[in-house]
């Protein structure tokens, strides 16, 4: 199974994609943010609510978002999000964070092509970051049937105490976490869960996490961030403007752009790989792996944006275990370097120089291929093709050259 950044993933059973349910119905009475509720106040310029929906937009241009709102609340999140797009869409919650959620699950659950997993997102916490939400899907791809959840340890000591304040015991803190959003789930688990809650008149309930594990379902823990912040206080709006400008002091945006390049040898054969894809061909590419020379020369360019050499240097031409090996796992690899780096990829063109075999009929295969591989939307794909004009070593078909660029965006 491979990622797609929110698109659809081919699974053994069926296949994966993402919507998004943003709860923003409170009234954040705690956060003392009267005339209008905190999801709708300005920090740094900008309200929360706004900048949480671009983060997910950004994350995914297309996926379903539905913003559960308050009956009252239409002109502020118009007001707030006047240029939303087709694909976000609004729903009134309920008297409680539970209630809430349900009615957004089913409104996610009654569009056309619903998705097979939600992410759960309270609109408060405004600073959620691209590489968590890859965090959470990376875990739902490699388990679609575990609740995901990111949460950070407690570091402090955690003591209980009698109604009188006076201490009881002092908690062991091993193990124990603080839960965070967005939460993922398999949509159809999750809504389950809620109805079932719901008709039990079981509630109660202050996160979604809490709903499967009475269920008895699997919830499993990724690593949250501490700068990912849940706006209950006054002093909360303070913290989150103090991060931003901090940011912003720093660096705007830090994009990175790598360049790769690779050639490999054609022999006498019956087909070869480009991109992923097998071609019929009389030639093959010569190489250790299967040479698939497109995705070597990506493996580089991605590797450069954090610095990690060339593909030669993870994957060494004299090492047995790559004899023969699918190039689509060094691309993995090198995707998962820029996750673990704090970077998500966004863009890549590959450009394969040769005389045969013609590129044009695969050209579309080969933009699935990488973006199914990477996870990306296939727009953020680019597959060229030229020849050599029947010059040099490629001009007598003796090898193919690929050439590949990556961006990949860092916060």
């Amino acid at each position: 199974m491979t990622s797609s950044n929110g698109g659809k993933i081919s699974d053994s059973e069926y296949e994966i994609s993402f919507g998004v349910v943003i709860l923003a119905a409170g009234r954040g009475l705690r956060a003392g943010c009267d005339p209008c509720p905190k999801q709708y106040r300005r920090v740094a310029g900008e309200t929360a609510i706004s900048r949480t929906v671009r983060t997910f937009r950004s994350w995914n241009s297309h996926c379903a978002i539905v913003i559960v709102r308050h009956a009252d609340d239409s002109a502020l999140l118009e007001e707030a999000l006047h240029n939303r797009d087709v694909n976000m869409h609004d729903t009134v919650g309920g008297a409680t964070r539970q209630a809430s959620t349900l009615e957004g699950l089913r409104f996610l659950d009654s569009i056309s092509a619903s998705p097979s997993h939600v992410f759960i997102h309270d609109a408060a916490r405004p600073l959620v970051s691209l590489s968590l939400l890859n965090r959470v899907q990376a875990c739902l791809l490699e388990e679609p049937r575990v609740g995901v959840i990111p949460a950070v340890p407690i570091a402090d000591t955690v003591k209980q105490t009698a109604s009188t304040g006076i201490i009881v015991r002092t908690v062991p803190r091993d193990g124990l976490y603080c839960s965070q959003t967005p939460q993922g789930f398999s949509l159809q688990a999750i809504l389950d869960v809620h109805e079932r809650a719901a008709g039990s008149a079981v509630t109660g309930f202050t996160d979604d996490a809490s709903l499967f594990e009475w269920a008895d379902m699997a919830v499993r823990v990724t690593q949250g961030e501490q700068r990912n912040i849940k706006i209950t206080h006054r002093e909360d709006f303070e913290e989150v403007e103090r991060i931003l400008r901090a940011g912003n002091r720093v660096a705007k945006i830090d994009v990175r752009v790598g360049h790769g390049y690779d050639t490999h040898k054609l022999v006498p054969g019956g087909k070869m790989m480009l991109c992923g894809v097998e071609i019929p061909h009389h030639s093959s590419l010569l190489g250790h792996s299967d040479a698939d020379v497109g995705l070597h020369a990506l493996t580089s360019a991605l590797l450069a944006t954090v610095g990690a050499g060339d593909i030669g240097s993870h994957f060494p031409p004299s090492d047995p275990q790559w004899k023969g090996a699918s190039s689509d796992r060094f691309l993995q690899y090198a995707n998962q370097l820029v996750n673990d780096n704090g970077g998500v990829f966004t863009h890549c063109d590959v450009t394969l120089i040769c005389e045969t075999p013609r590129i044009g009929p695969y050209r579309h295969a080969m933009k699935n291929s990488i973006a199914d591989i990477l996870g990306l939307d296939g727009s953020r794909v680019s597959i060229k093709a030229a020849t050599n004009e029947e010059l040099g070593f490629v001009g007598r078909q003796e090898g193919i050259v690929a050439l590949a660029t990556a961006t990949a965006v860092f916060g």
